[in-house]
């Protein structure tokens, strides 16, 4: 009963949390970075579904765009997080 307890306070933990994301309240989580997950996640499935409905049509050069598409993707999304991180430790260090 008391894991069943705890497993609730932690689940009205994390939807208070992204609850206060669109408030003025602090929130432990970052609002942008929950947006550009689930635009990942989205962007994601939306190019594995185009892969699995025409994985028999497609050619080798096909599969490489795709692939390319897939790369350049991942790392955009490394480079923003990677951005994000430094311009976060500039302002740590400014207000030390």
């Amino acid at each position: 009963m008391k894991k069943l307890i705890s497993a609730y306070n932690k689940i009205k933990w994390v939807f208070t949390e992204i609850g206060k994301i669109y408030s003025n309240e602090t929130s432990y989580f970052s609002k942008k970075r929950i947006e550009s997950g689930i635009a990942f996640i989205v962007g994601q499935w939306g190019m594995v579904y185009f892969l699995l409905k025409n994985i028999e049509r497609m050619t080798p050069s096909d599969v490489a765009i795709w692939a390319g598409v897939e790369f350049a993707l991942a790392g955009y999304m490394v480079s923003q997080i990677q951005k994000e991180k430094k311009t976060t430790e500039d302002q740590t260090d400014e207000n030390v």
